[in-house]
């Protein structure tokens, strides 16, 4: 599914509820900053289906993110990838199934932001404003005018707050829109494709961008990609969708900062892309 790279509104809750971070021992340690910041929320799903008319999409899906976990969905395309991930924010209704972020029904009490594909932003709006729309409307507007531009020093735009959208390259509106997404600090961050129009130099920049802000801020994350090899470069566990159905969880056991072209990861890749591949012998 291609969408815009932009927090919708309707995918946010607004309330925020404390929740036990969890241990990376390859992540940096947290500054006071950081420690103050929610952690990120557990996702559980249990008997999640979801049909349209008489096509079954997703059928008996279980899963579990921990807390702060980075997960990536692969599979070919309309395997219903992204249906999981609307299900999950809140996008679409399960026909079946239960789903909890932070022990709490889906649409209680947890601050989420959806990334899409495209950047969406407002052309109207200067840098500064785009990324204040996603803080908290309940602040004041200085408050939301100040989050935005810490917002943008963190993805390296701290300079061009007062610019228009339309000078910016396209890799720049990515980190805009990011920017507009990390504003409110979420507990859970969902990615459906969001480096997919982005050129090949661009897209390994955002890649280390992406990682970067995960680990400074702690959400969990859950991407969906058709690209295994970024999904090997930045997840800790992929889950591989075949006919609405999981069919392999795999976790990525490598060091960060991870080598690209290493053994270990190309040995990953080649699995998971034989899996997809329906190449005999892969498991």
């Amino acid at each position: 599914m291609n969408t815009a790279l932009f927090p919708q509104p309707q995918a946010v809750a607004r309330a925020r509820s404390p929740f036990a971070s969890p241990v990376r021992t390859d992540a940096p340690a947290a500054t006071p900053a950081e420690a103050a910041r929610p952690a990120g929320a557990e996702i559980e799903l249990r008997g999640v289906a979801k049909r349209y008319g008489d096509k079954t999409v997703l059928s008996n899906i279980d899963l579990n993110v921990r807390p702060g976990e980075f997960v990536a969905i692969v599979g070919r395309s309309g395997c219903g990838k992204s249906t999981l991930l609307r299900l999950l924010l809140g996008l679409e209704t399960p026909d079946a199934g239960d789903i909890r972020i932070g022990g709490e029904a889906r649409r209680a009490g947890v601050s989420a932001r959806f990334v899409f594909q495209e950047p969406r932003l407002l052309p109207w709006q200067r840098v500064l404003a785009n990324v204040a729309l996603g803080a908290d409307r309940r602040l004041a507007l200085t408050e939301r005018r100040r989050l935005a531009a810490e917002a943008l020093a963190e993805v390296g735009l701290s300079e061009r707050g007062g610019d228009w959208p339309s000078v910016l390259s396209g890799g720049q509106r990515q980190r805009v829109a990011l920017a507009r997404a990390l504003v409110s600090h979420p507990r859970v961050m969902a990615l459906d494709e969001p480096l997919g129009a982005l050129d090949a130099l661009t897209r390994i920049e955002m890649q280390g961008l992406l990682e970067r802000v995960w680990r400074e801020q702690g959400f969990t994350a859950v991407l969906v990609t058709h690209d295994v090899s970024e999904a090997v470069a930045l997840a800790d566990r992929i889950v591989l969708v075949e006919g609405g159905e999981i069919t392999l969880d795999e976790r990525v056991d490598l060091p960060r900062p991870r080598r690209r072209g290493s053994a270990a990861a190309a040995a990953i890749e080649g699995r998971i892309l034989a899996r997809l591949l329906g190449q005999p012998g892969a498991r």
